[in-house]
């Protein structure tokens, strides 16, 4: 069966059930041909083809990541999309594709940084997801340190528990002190007993 006709769109379903439904499908299947087709009919003309396949193709990346990794690259050429639920759905894939792919992520950096830096609140926390992969790696963290503390630094208040959440398995004995310094600085910004309680645990498990 076309794997199009199964979809949100093509069934006339409103919402996004039977694209999480088809994604659970898949993964469990391990249906690589549905997965090309699915990837195929991210530059559909129809637009709510192309939101549907992406939403089914993150779906199946929660579930089961490397069945999407051969596609890493087609994920970041839909970074250049204008439609930005193409974007944040792209990097919502890349995140979670980066454990299996970090070197070719790490080559792609800058570009994705330049995405983070003007992207929505959901890219920038996609992004702090992607950066947070590639800060676990050695050999990256010179260049991914910086950037996640940057966004600490300037993130909204309320997601800054969020983010920490993310960073914390990087997070060593070599660049703890600053993480230490940062949040007990921005802790003293959160106006909620919940965001101070959350920021607080992450500041002990860091210690």
């Amino acid at each position: 069966m076309n794997i199009i006709l199964k979809l949100a769109s093509s069934i006339g379903e409103r919402g996004s059930e039977a694209n999480i439904r088809l994604a659970h499908e898949i993964a469990e299947s391990d249906d690589k041909v549905a997965i090309r087709e699915l990837v195929e009919n991210l530059k559909n003309k129809d637009k709510r083809i192309q939101s549907d396949c992406i939403k089914t193709l993150y779906e199946i990346s929660y579930i089961k990541p490397r069945l999407i990794v051969d596609y890493l690259n087609t994920f970041i050429e839909l970074l250049n999309s204008k439609n930005n639920r193409m974007v944040w759905g792209s990097m919502i894939a890349i995140w979670r594709i980066t454990p299996f792919k970090h070197k070719e992520v790490f080559a792609n950096f800058e570009f994705i940084n330049n995405i983070v830096k003007k992207g929505s609140v959901i890219t920038i926390d996609c992004g702090v997801g992607i950066f947070s992969e590639l800060n676990k790696f050695d050999e990256y963290r010179a260049t991914t340190d910086p950037i996640l503390e940057e966004i600490l630094w300037n993130c909204p208040i309320k997601q800054l528990g969020q983010y920490c959440e993310r960073i914390l398995p990087s997070i060593n004995v070599e660049n703890s002190e600053i993480y230490k310094i940062l949040i007990k600085k921005r802790i003293t910004e959160c106006e909620k007993e919940s965001q101070i309680k959350r920021v607080s645990k992450l500041l002990k498990e860091i210690n």
